[in-house]
């Protein structure tokens, strides 16, 4: 397996005995303890997915798409389903509490031909759990049941669910859960280590996804998903809790070589040096180029960019002035003008990604 990492590259290879049992999803080989980039509105749009794929995520999601839109067919949301020859294998997920909406948008998601469909059961934001979505799913198992039967029969593509540990600290229901969306049929589930009243606050709690992957019943892949920043926390969650899978979201965000990191270091025990200032500024203009050329717009393409440009440059001393200005461009000249300042003041300074909060 070759992994490159800006400059430079690494020839890995795995001695016989070292190799792990293959992960499948239906009849899709994903190899040795693959690692998936996380579903995440306003997040995973093309050209974030072509960065994370380019630094070897091996299997990419879409953003969260709503079964009501689909079944609308709301232009703007089916746009977010566009999938291209770099993202296989690639998911679509679809989110909604009604569980006939939810069939007819599997149907609809099934006919832009992914490798397979995810629901969400994860997602703990207010605007998609107040009428049940998401996260909301967690207060009522039987229906989750339900709508994850009714999916699986009427689509032919593999299905799977991303969920987390419960709804509360009192309704830590996973195990239970991950029975039950088994025996519905799922090929296989991504679980974030929190519950939905935590939100994004606290630390995920892995002891209860390694619940999960332990248990006797359960014979699916199981993807751990919660607090990975780079490759010690990698390592010391699959040590934890033995999932088949790590699946990364927030960490990947303004470092999308966190995936080859990661990699690198479970194969090998070795840490990639940190990159230079100068290699993120040539990824940032990589994925705004890509930006603006897939909206066909550049202040379009400027906007999608800005949660990134506030997360590609953490920890550089004296640096506040320059994420403002690159946060408030409008234009092209501007973005290019702020890249070119900060590679001229701090283009040999190597920044330091491992103790960066995910908050």
């Amino acid at each position: 397996m070759v992994v490159c990492h800006f400059v430079t590259c690494f020839v890995l290879n795995l001695h016989p005995q070292d190799k792990l049992q293959t992960v499948k999803i239906g009849t899709i080989d994903l190899g040795d303890m693959p690692l998936f980039l996380a579903p995440m509105e306003d997040v995973t749009y093309k050209s974030f997915r072509y960065m994370c794929k380019k630094y070897g995520a091996d299997v990419m999601y879409t953003e969260f798409v709503s079964s009501e839109a689909l079944i609308r067919d709301i232009q703007k949301t089916k746009q977010k389903m566009t999938l291209f020859d770099f993202d296989r294998p690639v998911a679509i997920q679809i989110y909604g509490h009604d569980i006939n909406s939810m069939v007819e948008a599997a149907k609809v998601a099934e006919a832009s031909q992914p490798d397979f469909i995810d629901i969400n059961y994860g997602c703990p934001m207010k605007k998609i759990i107040r009428h049940g979505a998401g996260a909301g799913m967690l207060l009522d198992p039987d229906k989750m049941q339900r709508m994850t039967e009714a999916i699986v029969k009427a689509v032919k593509l593999p299905v799977t669910a991303k969920t987390r540990l419960g709804w509360d600290e009192n309704s830590k229901i996973i195990v239970e859960v991950a029975e039950r969306l088994q025996d519905a049929g799922v090929t296989a589930l991504a679980i974030h280590g929190r519950t939905r009243s935590m939100l994004y606050t606290g630390e995920a709690d892995w002891s209860l996804i390694a619940d999960v992957k332990n248990n006797p019943r359960m014979t699916i892949p199981i993807i751990g998903n919660g607090d990975i920043n780079g490759p010690l926390k990698a390592k010391a969650f699959l040590e934890q809790s033995g999932v088949d899978a790590l699946m990364i979201g927030r960490g990947s965000i303004g470092r999308p070589w966190i995936f080859s990191e990661v990699k690198h270091y479970l194969q090998t025990g070795e840490l990639l040096p940190p990159p230079t200032v100068s290699d993120v500024v040539q990824n940032v203009r990589d994925q705004l180029n890509m930006s603006i050329e897939w909206k066909d717009n550049v202040r379009s393409g400027i906007l999608m960019m800005r949660r990134h440009f506030a997360k590609y440059f953490p920890t550089l001393p004296n640096f506040r002035e320059h994420r403002i200005r690159l946060l408030q461009a409008e234009t092209l000249e501007d973005v290019q003008q702020s890249l070119e300042l900060i590679e001229k003041l701090y283009g040999d300074v190597r920044v330091d990604y491992e103790n960066v909060s995910l908050k």
